[in-house]
């Protein structure tokens, strides 16, 4: 039986789990307005985001992660002009909560950044959890062996043949400096 996500790594897996379950927590967001569950959704989104990245970069999808890089990139500009708008960002006074500096055309830098935020973690996660165009499933680093010969087959003696001829011009030959004089034997003393 195949895995429907045989093809992803540890990366992709861990993506799938921390979406679903910041999308569980944003509707328990949505139902308490509690401020924990609220940090956990960010937490969790923050797992999915840099899970995706891991997974696009391990199976060199460059593509998607520079649209992600693009997307995250409007949407830190358009939050601090957001914050700016507010008086928020950037502001040394004390009383800078009070009132906004001007509230006129606000809002649309909140929803460019909720926009770009959700197309930077779509085209991540995509990049992470869509198949590879290649039709053979791809095999787990333990389920690749390498294929070694058996003692019956006949490329095992033939290998075995080639191995003295590869030996012979690795063997050192007779420095110069030895002579060549013959060596008593060993029969020949024990008569």
């Amino acid at each position: 039986m195949i895995s429907p996500m045989s093809h992803m790594g540890n990366g992709g897996k861990i993506a799938i789990g921390a979406f679903l379950a910041a999308l569980g927590m944003l509707a328990l967001t949505a139902i308490t307005l509690e401020e924990a569950v609220l940090f956990t959704f960010l937490g969790l989104v923050a797992v999915g985001y840099v899970a995706s990245l891991a997974e696009a970069f391990a199976r060199r999808r460059y593509l998607a992660l520079l649209a992600g890089a693009v997307g995250t990139s409007l949407f830190i500009g358009c939050a601090i002009a957001f914050l700016r708008m507010w008086g928020l960002a950037f502001n040394q006074d004390p009383a800078a909560l009070g009132a906004a500096v001007t509230s006129k055309d606000s809002d649309i830098y909140f929803y460019l950044a909720a926009a770009s935020a959700s197309l930077a973690l779509l085209v991540l996660f995509a990049a992470a959890v869509w198949p590879s165009r290649c039709r053979t499933p791809s095999r787990s680093r333990t389920q690749v062996r390498k294929r070694r010969p058996t003692a019956a087959s006949p490329n095992r003696s033939s290998s075995s043949q080639r191995q003295p001829a590869a030996r012979q011009p690795a063997q050192r030959t007779a420095s110069p400096r030895r002579t060549a004089a013959p060596r008593p034997s060993a029969g020949r003393n024990r008569r």
